[in-house]
């Protein structure tokens, strides 16, 4: 038996989300399955939540929604993620989140052969 590849890539570092955002674009066609993974490191005292929602794209510039959408994480260091299978060739998040709220993120893609 092989062993499968994988990778985890670093998509934002102390990144601020407030209102609508979207990660950087990712080229992940080599991979079957892939997890992303968003950590809180800071959250303001009146977050009151938001979404986030996969997208795939073709050639990394044009976007489509993939359907699977997840929950911000609403406490510093808490950390929520999405599981996604069966996507083209780039992929990333995008989102909004409630208000004039923020969060600072770290946003890993985890990408499996």
């Amino acid at each position: 038996m092989a062993v499968r590849r994988s990778y985890t890539a670093i998509v934002e570092r102390n990144v601020e989300w407030s209102g609508e955002f979207a990660t950087e674009p990712y080229e992940a066609a080599w991979a079957s399955e892939a997890i992303f993974f968003v950590r809180a490191l800071e959250v303001s005292p009146d977050f009151d939540g938001g979404l986030a929602y996969v997208q795939i794209s073709a050639d990394g510039i044009h976007w489509a929604d993939e359907g699977s959408e997840f929950d911000l994480p609403t406490k510093k260091n808490a950390v929520t993620f999405c599981k996604v299978r069966h996507f083209g060739g780039f992929l990333r998040i995008r989102g909004v989140t409630g208000g004039k709220t923020s969060l600072v993120v770290l946003v890993s893609l985890a990408l499996k052969e």
